[in-house]
C-alpha cells in the first residue's frame, strides 16, 4: 500500500456529540461517506470502522485507552483509513455491521469494530479491544499489525471471506417468509417469557438484565385477553423490582440502561430516551390494568426526569445522558456512607438507612477500576410500611422524611459535575417519548403531559420533515440531516396515534396516515413484504436489511405492524390490514424457533387477532356528556380498543373522510352516543357511560 500524506481527523465539522468527542484524537478519523472509501481505494488499504455512541461507557474506555494513544493511532493511520460512526445517527449502518459481527463471532455490542475492504465488504469484526493483549483479549498493538500483514500477504483469502459474508447477508435479506402468522403464536410467546422469568428478582433472563418494557406490554395484553394470572404477576414483579433497584435512579428518577447483575442492583449508568419512554408506557398500562397508584407514581417520576433532564429548550427530547462524569462511570450517582451522614438530618438518616441499604464498604465495583471502594448504588430494601413498623413511626411520617431526604440528596448531588447529555434529537426516539407522554396524559387525566407531547410532535414535524413529507433522522445545532429510516416513520406514527387518542384532533390522525403512506412507499419490500430499514434510495449500504428482532427497543417492523393494525381499525382501510398481514408473515420463521423474539409484534397481534373492537363516539366536543364518555374510555384499560371521536354536524366531516365507515353514525336524541363495533359489525348505539364500559369490558382505574 502507498504511504500518502495523512489527511487528518475529519470529524470536527460533524454534529454528533459522539463524533465530536473523537475530533481531536490522533487517529485520522473520517465520518461515514464516500470520501473515506475513495481514500481507502487510493491507498489500497482496508477500512477500520468503529461504531459507538456518546453515552457508551466502554466506548469511552476504548477511546481513552487506545484512540487517544499516539502509538495506537500511528498504527491505525498507517494500516487503515479509519471511520467513526455514531450508531444512533446511522442505526442502519450499525445494524448491518452488527449482523456481520454476530455472524463472525456469535456476539456483539459497542464499541463495534469492523475491518472491511475499500468497497465496504467486511472480513473481520469484534467489539472492545484493549490497547495491549490481556486475559485472552487481543490488544490493538498486536491486532493491527497482524491484520495489515494479512491484507498484504493473504488478500485473496480475505476477499473470499468477505464474499461469503456478503452472500450470507444477501440470502438473509432476500429470504421469503415461511408462512402465515396467527394467534397460535401468542401462547408460546407467553410461555417463552414465563420460562425466562426470574421469579426471585423479577425481569427476564440472567445478568446483564435489560428492562425490555415491550415484554410487559405484551404480557398485559395477554392477561387482559386470557385472564392468565401469571402474565400479570410477571409484569407487576418486574415493575416493582426495577423501581426498587439501583437500575432506577432513586434520587433524581429515570431508568438506567441495564443492570449488570440479576438483582437490578448495579446498573450501567447511562440513561436513554427510549428506555424512559417504553418504561412509562408499561407503567401507564399497568396502572390502567390494576388501578394501583404505585405504577402511576412510577410513570410520573420517570416523566419528571424526562422533562427535567432530556427536554430541549425548543420542546423536543435529547437522546441520552452519559454514564460517566469526571472520567468515572457512575460518579454522579454513587454515595459513600459518610456523604449521606453529612447531608441528611438525624431523623432523615434514620428513616433513609432503614429503607435503603448502604454499606460502609460500598456495593459498587467498577470493572475497569476495581480499586474504587466504599461507593453505594442506592436501592430500596424495605417499603414505607415496613420501615414505619420497625421505627415505631406512622407511614405518613416515614414518607415525609424520605421525600425530604431525597430532596436534600438531589440538591447535594446537583453540586457535582453532571454527566454530559447527548443533545441530538432523533425523530424515532422522540416518537416513543411523544407516545409515552400522550398515553400518560390520557390515562391520568393530566392535560399538561399531552401538551408537552404536542409540542415535541410539532417540533419534529416542522424541523425534521421535508416538503415532500419525508422525515429526516437527526436534528442538532440547527441542522436537520440524514434521510429518515423506517423506525422514524413507525415510531412517529405511533406517537401521532397516541396523541390522537388523547386529543381527538383529526389532524393528528391524518398526519399519521400520510406518514404511514410515505413509509409504505419508500421502505416496502414489494416482493416479500415488510419494511427495509433504509429507504429505496439508500446507496451507501451493501445490503438493505429488514429488522424484526426487538432488542433494547422494538424493531421498525414490530412498531410498523402495531401502527398498521391500529390505522386499519381507525380508518377501516383494508390496505393497512393487508400490509399488516404481510409484515406478520416476516415473523413466521423466527417466532417458530424463538417465540419471544418480537414481543411488541405480539402486542400488535393481540390487537389484530384478539378481542379487538372499535368505539365511535358521536357528540359535541367539550360537552359534559361527550367528555364523560371519552373520559371513561380513556381511563379504562382497553388495549385492543380503537376509539374515534366524530364531532356532530359539519365539524365531523374531516373524521368521516378519514374513516368512511362512520358516515351513518349520529347522535341519539341529542346525547353523546357510542357505537361499539367488532369484526366489521356494529351493535346498537349506547348513550350511558356505565353501559358503554360494561359493553367494551373496561373498568376505569
Amino acid at each position: 500500500m502507498t504511504d500518502d500524506a495523512r489527511p487528518g481527523n475529519r470529524l470536527i465539522n460533524e454534529k454528533s456529540p459522539y463524533l465530536l468527542a473523537h475530533a481531536h484524537q490522533p487517529v485520522d478519523w473520517f465520518p461515514w461517506g464516500d470520501e473515506a472509501f475513495d481514500r481507502a481505494r487510493a491507498r489500497d488499504c482496508p477500512v477500520f470502522l468503529s461504531i459507538g455512541y456518546a453515552t457508551c461507557h466502554w466506548c469511552h474506555v476504548m477511546a481513552r485507552e487506545s484512540f487517544e494513544d499516539p502509538e495506537v493511532a500511528r498504527l491505525l493511520n498507517e494500516a487503515f483509513v479509519c471511520i467513526k460512526v455514531d450508531r444512533e445517527e446511522r442505526p442502519d449502518v450499525d445494524q448491518l455491521y452488527m449482523t456481520v459481527c454476530h455472524l463472525l463471532t456469535g456476539g456483539g455490542g459497542w464499541p463495534l469494530t469492523v475491518i472491511m475492504t475499500p468497497d465496504r465488504r467486511p472480513f473481520f469484526a469484534g467489539t472492545y479491544f484493549p490497547k495491549e493483549s490481556r486475559l485472552g483479549a487481543t490488544g490493538l498493538l498486536e491486532l493491527v499489525p497482524r491484520l495489515a500483514e494479512m491484507w498484504t500477504e493473504r488478500r485473496s483469502a480475505l476477499d473470499e471471506a468477505a464474499e461469503e459474508i456478503i452472500a450470507s447477508l444477501a440470502r438473509s435479506a432476500e429470504e421469503p417468509p415461511a408462512g402465515e402468522v396467527g394467534p397460535e403464536v401468542l401462547r408460546p410467546g407467553f410461555e417463552g417469557l414465563a420460562l425466562q422469568f426470574d421469579s426471585l428478582h423479577g425481569g427476564f433472563g440472567n445478568a446483564p438484565k435489560f428492562p425490555t418494557p415491550h415484554h410487559l406490554l405484551f404480557l398485559l395484553r395477554y392477561w387482559h385477553r386470557t385472564g392468565e394470572g401469571h402474565a400479570l404477576e410477571m409484569v407487576e414483579r418486574t415493575l416493582e423490582a426495577i423501581r426498587r433497584g439501583g437500575v432506577f435512579d432513586q434520587v433524581g428518577y429515570g431508568l438506567h440502561r441495564y443492570s449488570t447483575d440479576a438483582r437490578w442492583l448495579v446498573p450501567h449508568f447511562e440513561k436513554m430516551l427510549y428506555d424512559q419512554a417504553l418504561y412509562v408506557l408499561a407503567a401507564v398500562e399497568a396502572f390502567q390494568a390494576t388501578g394501583k397508584a404505585t405504577y402511576r407514581r412510577t410513570a410520573e417520576e420517570t416523566l419528571t426526569y424526562l422533562l427535567g433532564e432530556l427536554r430541549s429548550p425548543e420542546g423536543a427530547f435529547f437522546s441520552a445522558q452519559d454514564a460517566d462524569s469526571e472520567g468515572e462511570e457512575g460518579r454522579f450517582y454513587l454515595w459513600t456512607k459518610e456523604e449521606l451522614d453529612r447531608v441528611l438530618s438525624p431523623d432523615e438518616a434514620e428513616v433513609f438507612f432503614r429503607v435503603y441499604r448502604v454499606r460502609t464498604g460500598g456495593n459498587f465495583v467498577d470493572p475497569s477500576e476495581p480499586d474504587r471502594r466504599g461507593l453505594n448504588v442506592l436501592h430500596r430494601v424495605a417499603t414505607v410500611e415496613e420501615a414505619a413498623a420497625g421505627l415505631g413511626r406512622t407511614a405518613r411520617e416515614v414518607q415525609v422524611l424520605l421525600e425530604a431526604a431525597r430532596e436534600r440528596l438531589y440538591a447535594a448531588r446537583s453540586q457535582r459535575v453532571r454527566p454530559a447529555v447527548d443533545d441530538k434529537v432523533l425523530a424515532s426516539w422522540n416518537g416513543l417519548a411523544i407516545a409515552a407522554l400522550a398515553a400518560a396524559g390520557r390515562a391520568f387525566g393530566h392535560r399538561p403531559y399531552v401538551e408537552v407531547a404536542e409540542q415535541a410532535l410539532d417540533f419534529v414535524l416542522s424541523r425534521l420533515r421535508t416538503p415532500d413529507n419525508r422525515l429526516l433522522h437527526r436534528y442538532r445545532d440547527g441542522e436537520a440531516a440524514i434521510p429518515g429510516l423506517a423506525e422514524d416513520y413507525a415510531y412517529l406514527a405511533w406517537g401521532l396515534l397516541e396523541v390522537y387518542a388523547a386529543s381527538f384532533n383529526p389532524g393528528r390522525l391524518a398526519t399519521a396516515k400520510s406518514l404511514v403512506d410515505r413509509m409504505l412507499s419508500d421502505f416496502w419490500d414489494g416482493e416479500h413484504g415488510g419494511l427495509f430499514s433504509a429507504a429505496a434510495g439508500a446507496t451507501d449500504l451493501l445490503v438493505r436489511q429488514k429488522e424484526t428482532f426487538d432488542g433494547a427497543y422494538p424493531s421498525a417492523n414490530s412498531a410498523a405492524y402495531l401502527v398498521l393494525v391500529r390505522l386499519a381499525r381507525l380508518t377501516g382501510d383494508p390496505v393497512y390490514e393487508e400490509r399488516a398481514a404481510a409484515v406478520a408473515r416476516l415473523y413466521s420463521g423466527p417466532l417458530a424457533t424463538s417465540p419471544t423474539l418480537a414481543t411488541l409484534f405480539l402486542s400488535g397481534l393481540e390487537e389484530a387477532a384478539g378481542a379487538s373492537q372499535e368505539v365511535v363516539v358521536v357528540g359535541v366536543p367539550g360537552s359534559a356528556d361527550t367528555e364523560a364518555m371519552l373520559g371513561g374510555l380513556r381511563r379504562a384499560y382497553l388495549p385492543t380498543t380503537a376509539i374515534l371521536l366524530v364531532p356532530s354536524g359539519e365539524r365531523g366531516e374531516p373524521v368521516r373522510r378519514l374513516a368512511p365507515f362512520t358516515a351513518a353514525m349520529t347522535m341519539v336524541d341529542g346525547w353523546a352516543t357510542a357505537y361499539v363495533c367488532a369484526g366489521r359489525t356494529c351493535e346498537l348505539p349506547v348513550t350511558d357511560v356505565t353501559a358503554l364500559l360494561e359493553r367494551v369490558g373496561g373498568q376505569p382505574s
